[in-house]
């Protein structure tokens, strides 16, 4: 759709890292204003979100070359590709990673771990809003054919360079229903973080909520920008997607028996 902000000769600025970077910051701002009226040290959450999104980024990229181990193990060169530089990888990929960083650095530093990651979760539903935003402009996560009213056709080459996306094609606008539903689960976390809640009850509720929303749009997803399994319909990041859906509501679940037992 805008794979470039702008260009000024061969210099030009993606607009998915624009947004991409944009969702970060207003990710750690939400972060931010809810620690302190958590009681949370703003300075270590700050930390430990910035932690996050370097561990995201690598573990997105890492869980890519997974999906995609027999591409790039026919030639190791293309991990240092500019193709594999421009890609954003694959989000539960850095999700993974950026849970295990979060509990480490918590740890470290002494930093409730529940409650930091309950403060986090909002801003990371709307982060995560923006980024697919970023996503759309350039192109990627694209989705299947159809002939719905609201279908979308990319028609910028770049985009087709940068991601691969087919060009002028009805494609199901897989990128704007994650950002719709990542932005609503982001205004329902916000508002229950407002209320009173056991630590891990926003955790829960993000995992849960945004992993059932993945599921589903993974059936609306382009086979050529998601790893299906061999032998099945589902998609690899389906099979994570379910994980943490049993994941969330076990979190959710047992915050939820914390705050009946101290009613």
């Amino acid at each position: 759709m805008f794979p470039r902000l702008f260009t000024i000769g061969s210099f030009s600025i993606p607009t998915y890292g624009v947004l991409v970077a944009l969702g970060l910051l207003v990710g750690l701002k939400i972060a931010v204003r809810l620690a302190k009226r958590s009681r949370l040290d703003p300075e270590k959450v700050t930390n430990l979100g910035v932690y996050i999104a370097v561990s995201a980024i690598v573990g997105a990229k890492l869980f890519m070359i997974f999906n995609n181990w027999s591409y790039y193990s026919a030639d190791f060169g293309r991990l240092f590709s500019l193709s594999a530089l421009r890609a954003g990888g694959v989000f539960y990929g850095g999700l993974l990673a950026a849970l295990a960083v979060a509990v480490a650095y918590a740890k470290k530093v002494g930093l409730p771990w529940l409650p930091a990651a309950d403060v986090l979760a909002p801003g990371a539903a709307f982060g995560h809003a923006i980024g697919r935003l970023g996503c759309f402009a350039a192109g990627c996560c694209w989705g299947r054919k159809t002939d719905a009213p609201w279908a979308v056709v990319f028609s910028d080459p770049a985009a087709r360079e940068f991601t691969g996306v087919p060009l002028g094609v009805h494609l199901h606008p897989t990128q704007l229903y994650e950002a719709f539903g990542a932005a609503l689960i982001g205004c329902y976390l916000l508002r229950a973080c407002w209320r009173p809640h056991a630590p891990g009850s926003i955790l829960g509720r993000y995992l849960l909520l945004y992993s059932s929303f993945r599921f589903g749009v993974e059936f609306f997803r382009a086979e050529g920008a998601r790893t299906i399994l061999a032998g099945g319909i589902f998609s690899t990041t389906q099979v994570v997607a379910a994980a943490l859906v049993a994941l969330g509501a076990y979190v959710w679940f047992r915050a939820s028996r914390q705050e009946t037992a101290a009613a």
